[in-house]
C-alpha cells in the first residue's frame, strides 16, 4: 500500500467521522507509517531500527508511573511520582467530583492517584507503595508530559 492522495484523504474523513483528532497507519512489512492529526499536516515516515530499550520495555497498553526517591528538606525521603504517558491529567473521575488524593491523604500501594487520558483513553496512575501525599504538583485538565512530576509523597516507614 502507499499512501496517496486518496487515501490520505479517505483517513482524513474517517477521522471525522469518528470525531478522532489523530490517526496512524503503519504498513509494518513496507516500513510506512502514516500519521494524521487535526490542524497539522499528513506525514510519511521510513522508522529507523526500534531502539533497544522500547523493544525490551512495558507491554503495548501497559501504564506504569515512574517514581523517584528524594529527600525533603527535613531530612526525611519522599518519592516523586511521574506521569507514565503523554496526556491530560485529571485529579477526579468525573467534573464536580472529589480528587481522588489531595496533600495530606494517606494512600496505600494500588490505590488510584489520577487519571491521564491519552488518545481517547483514561489510564489510572496507581501508588507504587503506601505513603503520605506531601504534594499535588499538576493542576486539573493541565497536559502532561512523560516524566512530568505530578505528585510528591512522603514514603510509608
Amino acid at each position: 500500500m502507499n499512501f496517496d492522495e486518496k487515501s490520505i484523504r479517505e483517513y482524513a474523513s474517517l477521522m471525522t467521522e469518528l470525531g478522532l483528532t489523530a490517526i496512524e497507519v503503519e504498513v509494518t512489512d513496507k516500513g510506512q507509517k502514516l500519521r494524521i492529526e487535526k490542524g497539522m499536516s499528513a506525514s510519511v515516515s521510513f522508522p529507523a531500527a526500534v531502539p533497544p530499550a522500547a523493544a525490551a520495555g512495558t507491554p503495548a497498553g501497559a501504564v506504569s508511573s515512574g517514581d523517584k526517591a528524594g529527600h525533603t528538606a527535613k531530612g526525611g525521603s519522599y518519592v516523586s511520582v511521574t506521569s507514565p504517558i503523554v496526556g491530560v491529567f485529571y485529579a477526579a473521575p468525573m467534573e464536580n467530583a472529589p480528587p481522588y488524593v489531595k496533600a495530606g491523604d494517606k494512600v496505600k500501594k494500588g490505590d488510584t492517584l489520577c487519571l491521564i487520558e491519552s488518545m481517547k483513553l483514561m489510564n489510572e496512575v496507581v501508588a507504587k507503595e503506601d505513603g503520605v501525599i506531601t504534594e499535588v504538583l499538576v493542576k486539573n485538565g493541565q497536559s502532561v508530559d512523560y516524566g512530568c512530576e505530578l505528585f510528591r509523597m512522603e514514603a510509608a516507614g
